[in-house]
């Protein structure tokens, strides 16, 4: 049976890698995909991974009808076995829907990529609608790490390299940003708390945290 699947993760944790894999396993086979995408890094109508490989896919506007984009595409003669939606964070929730009734109605597989929460821990509109609908929710096993050797669990918002709690929830960056402008960087829970980047808890120098001991 088709299924909408919801493949998560921090950033830096190769989503994108992920679907990239997805699409040359199936087009290998002789299948052919409809890759949608938003916001990416590589620029309008691209899907990227940090590893350097990309591929053109649709860029989903605001108000684009997803499941009217494949009736039309479709309706053309042309194909499409199954669908990969990257940076699915981005899309409104209705958009999310429309991926459901590809799924129920055309009977296509869709694969959806992206991040569950922004930089203030909060969801985003389009992660939280697919984790109501997903048939499967796919949490990526390649650990992202916090600047401490953690596990990454969060997505901090930097300027600088300092910590930012406010702003728009959609601000295009990257993890390999400069460090005088907008960018991110994965922490986790801990220090996503305390506002501790790299940057900021001057990591490098560091040791890990111990109490204080007093003699006497």
């Amino acid at each position: 049976m088709p299924e909408l699947v919801f493949f998560c993760g921090t950033m830096d944790c190769g989503k994108s890698t992920l679907a990239l894999q997805i699409e040359h396993n199936r087009s290998a086979r002789g299948l052919t995909g409809m890759i949608f995408t938003r916001n990416d890094r590589a620029g309008e109508g691209k899907l990227s991974s940090r590893l350097g490989l990309v591929t053109d896919a649709v860029e989903v506007g605001d108000g684009a009808d997803l499941y009217a984009h494949l009736v039309d595409h479709l309706s053309r003669g042309r194909r499409a076995d199954y669908v990969i939606a990257d940076e699915a964070q981005f899309l409104a929730p209705e958009q999310i829907d429309q991926l459901a009734r590809v799924v129920d109605d055309l009977e296509l597989d869709v694969y959806a990529f992206g991040i569950t929460t922004d930089f203030r821990s909060k969801l985003f509109p389009g992660s939280q609608r697919l984790v109501e609908l997903a048939d499967r929710v796919e949490v990526l096993q390649v650990e992202a790490l916090c600047w401490c050797g953690a596990r990454a669990t969060h997505n901090a918002r930097t300027v600088g390299g300092v910590m930012v709690v406010e702003g728009a929830q959609v601000v295009v960056g990257d993890v390999t940003g400069s460090a005088d402008e907008v960018g991110y960087e994965v922490l986790c829970r801990r220090h996503h708390r305390r506002r501790m980047t790299a940057v900021t808890a001057h990591a490098a120098a560091l040791s890990p945290d111990i109490l204080p001991v007093t003699s006497g």
